[in-house]
């Protein structure tokens, strides 16, 4: 069998972010654009020993290309003489699960094709990060080194081999590699077990509970028929858009109020099931709702810290810490003051939290984007967040309504919102940022939306594990009792720029209207920044 080593040259902008590289469909299905990649990835990664007794794992979550990447990548590990390569059948699998597949099988790293919540098809987004042996994200270090090894590249490996059969369990051998197609379920189901109490949560719904599920025509929807149905007993129904698509059946794959209409709408319907619950594209997200109410992501993990203990069999014996992202709202600050945990607010990344918990230091950890998870695995989990609910809502005899009214009750509340202004003109963006960076040291004293201003900085991050210093993590304004404003630019999407606006409110009154709290700061913060001026915009995309 003949290994090809073909010739090519660097291609521009293939600069990993927090989650990888993303960009639209049709870029990588450019000649030799996923092929440098990927040759770069095992450029950075090989440690001198070659890969000859290395297993990488690869899957995704089924979006446009994700076949046929899959056989691209198989050649060129082939061809550079890698071990062993598992891949999820059918070319699925979902985040969580290739974090609980590193894990359990303990093998070198492995690889995930997916855009996350961003749209699916010839002409929407694709994407690929790599998971090291921990099964959590790349390091900043080795994702730049991945960007230095895409700029100096002249030539990738592979094999003249046909497609292989990824859709039945087996294996085949390529060259000097097996690759074993195997079940994505069963590493992630089998870990899960082992935190839940499964037969409790079985009798939950056999009392006559009714949960309903958006998988988003998404990775999520295979996973959650094997634990929601088949395991725990819940009727078939519960699951929907269960089939993961290739475009997501036209669905934003980002479980918030804005995309997941068709679950929101009917979890605020007269006959509305007692639980609603979805995730994202490649399962690493989640939403939690109620009969006719919302659980905000902050409070979400504030609550599954505070009953984590009591309720969750796998963190009975307690929690060692708490993560969440510096956006986050400060919710799960006050359960960790209750149970005399340290609480660390680190830069919006999932790799943050991952140092923390290889060191011991973090049991529980979430951010605002609907994302939560533990040291089950090195990624964010969706399912896992709707088990902690459900353990939760099993334990306590309660509805969500009543579980979040009394959190409240005892903690008070984060009013809490993020503006999303999504597709702005990057330069400008820049620019407006560049301005407000300027003004930062003199508003300290000033008012806004009748709160004074107690600091305005830039969010900088100390790793307490190595050391390392992230700095420009996000403007952050301190206000007096509580609130705060945050401003981000993100570039998880694949065109233009996101401006994400975070407003948190706290207040010991928790009954007070949502958005009569937060406009005002909404409003005055656009005036603040000038974002019509730089950016002629005043209104959010999405508010959730």
């Amino acid at each position: 069998m003949q290994r090809l080593a073909v010739k090519t040259t660097p291609i521009v902008g293939q600069k990993p972010g927090t989650s990888g590289l993303r960009k639209k469909t049709r870029t990588f299905m450019q000649q030799h654009y996923l092929e440098n990649f990927v040759q770069s990835i095992f450029n950075a990664i090989d440690d001198g020993n070659g890969f000859s007794h290395k297993t990488l794992a690869i899957g995704g979550d089924g979006r446009y290309y994700n076949r046929q990447a899959i056989q691209k990548i198989v050649r060129i590990a082939a061809g550079n003489g890698l071990g062993k390569l598992l891949i999820g059948q059918g070319g699925i699998m979902s985040t969580p699960a290739m974090s609980a597949v590193i894990r359990r099988r303990n093998i070198y790293g492995g690889l995930i094709l997916s855009a996350s919540h961003n749209p699916g098809g010839i002409d929407e987004d694709f994407g690929i990060k790599y998971n090291s042996s921990n099964g959590g994200p790349a390091t900043e270090t080795l994702t730049e080194l991945i960007y230095q090894k895409t700029q100096q590249i002249d030539t990738y490996f592979s094999i003249d081999h046909p497609d292989i059969d990824i859709d039945h369990i087996g294996s085949i051998r390529i060259g000097d590699t097996t690759v074993e197609v195997i079940d994505p379920l069963e590493d992630y189901v089998a870990t899960v077990e082992q935190i839940f109490d499964f037969e409790k949560l079985r009798r939950l719904f056999e009392s006559g509970f009714r949960m309903l599920f958006d998988a988003m025509n998404a990775v999520t929807g295979p996973y959650a028929k094997r634990i929601f149905v088949e395991l725990l007993g819940a009727p078939p129904d519960t699951v929907i858009n269960g089939t993961p698509l290739e475009d997501f059946g036209g669905i934003h794959p980002d479980p918030n109020l804005v995309y997941a209409a068709e679950l929101v709408n009917r979890l605020y319907a007269k006959d509305a099931p007692d639980f609603g619950a979805a995730s994202d594209g490649d399962g690493d997200r989640n939403l939690i709702l109620g009969k006719s109410f919302f659980v905000t992501p902050g409070d979400s993990l504030a609550i599954i810290a505070e009953h984590a203990k009591d309720a969750i069999r796998g963190y009975a014996n307690g929690l060692r810490g708490i993560a969440r992202s510096m956006p986050t709202s400060t919710a799960a600050d006050r359960v960790a003051a209750s149970l005399g945990i340290p609480l660390y607010e680190t830069p919006t990344g999932w790799k943050f939290f991952g140092n923390l918990m290889d060191a011991g230091l973090c049991t529980i950890c979430g951010e605002e984007s609907f994302g939560t998870g533990s040291d089950h695995i090195r990624e964010k989990d969706g399912l896992w967040a709707v088990l902690c609910w459900l353990s939760i809502l099993a334990h306590t005899g309660r509805s969500v309504a009543e579980i979040v009214r009394l959190h409240w009750q005892r903690f008070g509340r984060s009013y809490y919102q993020r503006h999303d202004f999504d597709d702005l003109d990057q330069n400008a963006a820049s620019e407006m940022f560049s301005s407000l960076r300027t003004k930062l040291a003199d508003l300290a004293g000033r008012v806004i939306a009748d709160r004074k201003i107690i600091l305005a900085d830039e969010f900088s991050y100390t790793d307490p594990v190595d050391g390392s210093v992230s700095k420009g993590q996000g403007i952050r304004l301190i206000l007096e009792s509580g609130s705060r404003i945050i401003l981000r630019l993100s570039g998880t999407g694949t065109a233009g720029t996101t401006l994400r606006m975070y407003l948190e409110s706290y207040s010991s009154n928790y009954d007070s209207n949502i958005d009569e709290i937060l406009s005002p700061m909404a409003e005055a913060t656009v005036e603040l920044i000038e974002l019509e001026k730089y950016c002629s915009r005043r209104h959010p995309n999405v508010k959730t």
